[in-house]
């Protein structure tokens, strides 16, 4: 096979705000991390262990502006895209390189809002499935009042 591939997916949530850039030609860059875990249980002390990874994400103009409007820290989202190094200087003039993820296609998976809420909801249906405090019996019989029902 002659061709090559530079192929990202990623699953994971925002550690931070987008950061907006914008230039004088009208275009603009938005900077997210993305945190992706990687959990399994260690065989010899069966502890499960987290592991998390932090990825850089890079996406342009108008695809830019729409995370910016509906992503914030803590949301799921999918991304799709491409590996890219950059070389640049840092302030002592040493050479420095940054992988990025130079986004293509993106999925809003959940916000925090609807992960804080469906935390709320889960804690409130396991709440409700927990069963009733029996009530002391009383040794009045039930139903023998004089009421309007016909049977």
């Amino acid at each position: 096979m002659s061709g090559t591939l530079n192929k990202v997916m990623l699953i994971g949530h925002l550690g931070d705000e987008v950061k907006m850039h914008y230039f004088e030609g009208g275009g603009c860059v938005g900077r997210f991390p993305l945190a992706t875990n990687e959990t399994y249980t260690n065989k010899q002390t069966n502890e499960r262990i987290t592991n998390t990874e932090w990825h850089n994400i890079v996406v342009r103009n108008k695809g830019a502006e729409i995370c910016e409007k509906y992503l914030s820290k803590g949301d799921k989202v999918y991304i799709e895209g491409r590996l890219k190094t950059r070389k640049w200087q840092d302030d002592s003039g040493n050479e420095r390189y940054s992988t990025e993820i130079q986004c293509t296609d993106f999925t809003f998976l959940s916000t925090k809002k609807e992960s804080e809420n469906n935390a709320v909801a889960n804690q409130n249906q396991s709440i409700a499935q927990k069963p009733a405090p029996e009530q002391p019996s009383t040794s009045e019989p039930i139903g023998e009042e004089n009421d309007d029902l016909p049977f």
